[in-house]
C-alpha cells in the first residue's frame, strides 16, 4: 500500500540516482554521435580494407544485446570505473545505430553537391566539413535525438555492472525499506517526465526541418 511519507523519504535516493543516469546518457550521447559520425564516414572509405572490417564490427555490436557487451567487458577490463565503462559501451553501442542515421543523411544529399564540390576542385577534407555533412546532419537531428531518449531509457542496464543510476537506487532503497511500490514509481515518474517532453520536442523538430 502506498505510504507519502516513504516517498518523500526515498525522493532524494532516487534523484540522486537520476543525475547518475543524466550523466550516463549525456556523456554516452557525445560518444555516439561522434562515433557515429566518423564510422558513417569511414563506411564510404574508397578501399574495402577498411569498409568491411567496419561493416563487421556493426553488425556484431548491433546482432548482441547491450546487456551481454556491458557484462563482457566488465569481465574483460577489471579495474575500471563502473560508470566510465558503461558510458563507453552504451556509447559505443549506440554509435552502431546513429552511424546508419548519418549514413542516410549523406545519401540524402543531392548529387549535384558532390558534383559542384569537385568542380570545384575542393579538398575532401573541405568538402566533407563545408559541404556535405551540415547538409546530411540537419536532415537526421531528429532520429539521433530519438536515439539519445533511447538511451536514456536503457541506463537500467548498467546496474548489472554495479553502476548507482536511478533503477539501481531505487531497488536498493526498496529492500531496505520494503517500499519497492514507492521506489519504482518514483523511477517511472522522473523516467516519464524527463522523455515526454523531450519526445514532443523532437516531433516538433522533426515537423520543423521537414519545412
Amino acid at each position: 500500500m502506498w505510504d507519502w511519507h516513504t516517498a518523500r523519504e526515498g525522493l532524494p535516493v532516487v534523484l540522486h540516482g537520476f543525475g547518475i543516469t543524466l550523466l550516463a546518457t549525456v556523456l554516452g550521447s557525445v560518444v555516439a554521435m561522434v562515433l557515429g559520425l566518423l564510422i558513417a564516414v569511414l563506411r564510404r572509405a574508397p578501399t574495402r580494407w577498411v569498409t568491411v572490417p567496419v561493416r563487421v564490427v556493426v553488425e556484431f555490436v548491433r546482432s548482441t544485446p547491450v546487456m551481454i557487451q556491458l557484462f563482457a567487458v566488465w569481465v574483460l577490463v577489471p579495474g575500471l570505473d563502473p560508470l566510465t565503462l558503461g558510458i563507453a559501451v552504451l556509447g559505443v553501442h549506440y554509435a552502431m545505430y546513429t552511424s546508419e542515421v548519418y549514413r542516410a543523411g549523406i545519401d540524402a544529399v543531392p548529387p549535384g553537391q558532390w558534383e559542384a564540390a569537385v568542380a570545384l576542385s575542393l579538398p575532401r577534407g573541405r568538402v566533407w566539413r563545408a559541404v556535405i555533412l551540415p547538409q546530411a546532419v540537419r536532415k537526421v537531428v531528429p532520429a539521433l535525438g530519438n536515439y539519445v531518449l533511447s538511451m536514456f531509457k536503457e541506463t537500467p542496464f548498467l546496474s548489472v555492472i554495479t553502476v548507482q543510476e536511478m533503477v539501481h537506487e531505487a531497488n536498493e532503497y526498496g529492500s531496505v525499506h520494503f517500499a519497492y511500490l514507492e521506489a519504482f514509481t518514483l523511477a517511472a515518474a522522473i523516467f516519464l517526465v524527463a522523455s515526454y517532453p523531450t519526445s514532443m520536442l523532437m516531433r516538433r523538430l522533426e515537423k520543423r526541418l521537414a519545412q
